[in-house]
């Protein structure tokens, strides 16, 4: 199916425009995962949070490569989204506002690595058994972005990343660790929102 359809409607977004959602989301979202995953450390230092390098190797090779296939990926499959399905997307305006959003992705990356992969399925794992916790965990975390309103179609799309990152904590060698998961995770985030809507309109394909 091409990807070449009527152009899709463009909304410009400043720093100004990415600092607004993102205080209210650091407040909805973020600092709550946060504050969940430090009791949970503070009270027993459980390994099965993953916060420990693990096999570093392991992980820094699957994150680094990870990131750059989901960058891709993600980017394409905004883009096919934007002309199919919703007709609009937010690309940054200028350089200033990628660079905020690619850092604010990277805190987000953690945050819900650390409490969807870490919190939710490396608990329930250890309760429950590995499938147990990839079978919840992965539902929740693709079910819960439409508690941000974003529609089905982007909802599902999260499945492509939260399928291979569950089984990824599960199954690289060594301790479980959220390395190499929040780098792939930043990468198709990265590709989804902000960079990778921006580069595609440098490339003129939005």
């Amino acid at each position: 199916m091409s990807l070449q359809a009527e152009q899709p409607v463009l909304v410009r977004t400043r720093t100004t425009d990415s600092l607004a959602w993102m205080r209210l989301d650091a407040r909805m979202r973020l600092l709550p995962f946060g504050l969940a995953l430090v009791a949970v450390w503070v009270a027993a230092r459980p390994g099965w949070l993953g916060l420990a390098a693990g096999d570093a190797r392991a992980q820094l090779i699957f994150g680094v490569a990870g990131a750059a296939v989901m960058f891709v990926g993600t980017s394409l499959g905004q883009l096919w989204i934007t002309r199919r399905v919703r007709g609009t997307v937010k690309v940054p305006a200028n350089g200033d506002d990628v660079v905020l959003q690619t850092g604010y992705y990277l805190i987000n990356a953690a945050a819900e690595e650390g409490f969807f992969r870490g919190l939710l399925q490396g608990g329930l794992t250890v309760l429950a058994g590995p499938v147990v916790g990839l079978l919840v965990a992965t539902p929740a975390y693709v079910l819960y972005h439409r508690l941000g309103g974003w529609g089905w179609t982007d909802v599902l799309a999260t499945a492509l990343v939260g399928v291979p990152l569950g089984l990824a904590f599960w199954l690289l060698p060594g301790p479980p660790s959220l390395l190499g998961v929040v780098l792939v995770h930043f990468g198709a985030t990265c590709g989804f929102l902000g960079p990778g809507p921006w580069l595609l309109r440098r490339f003129n394909l939005l």
